[in-house]
């Protein structure tokens, strides 16, 4: 499973792109978790006390905002999925 990462989370794991190994059929759960193991340093800008997505941290699926439906950290993947992290972003 392929994670896209961008602007200061990209700094941080020292990658834009993530690869994991889920395999289709797994859940989000499986797929974020598989990134924190790979990327441990990300932990901190990405979740909050709880544990957690911090709540400005956007996740997209295949390019789709909102990423996933209700079902969340259960959210089944499919082969080929791509997933991507977005810190928020301030312009001027």
């Amino acid at each position: 499973m392929k994670w896209k990462l961008f602007a200061n989370l990209a700094e941080t794991a020292g990658t834009k792109q993530v690869e994991v190994a889920v395999d289709g059929g797994a859940t989000f759960r499986d797929a974020f978790d598989a990134l924190m193991e790979t990327h441990p340093e990300l932990r901190e800008d990405v979740l909050d006390e709880d544990g957690d997505i911090r709540e400005h941290i956007r996740v997209l699926r295949n390019e789709s905002n909102p990423f996933v439906a209700d079902d969340g950290f259960d959210t089944v993947l499919e082969e080929g999925d791509t997933l991507a992290l977005f810190p928020p972003v301030s312009g001027g």
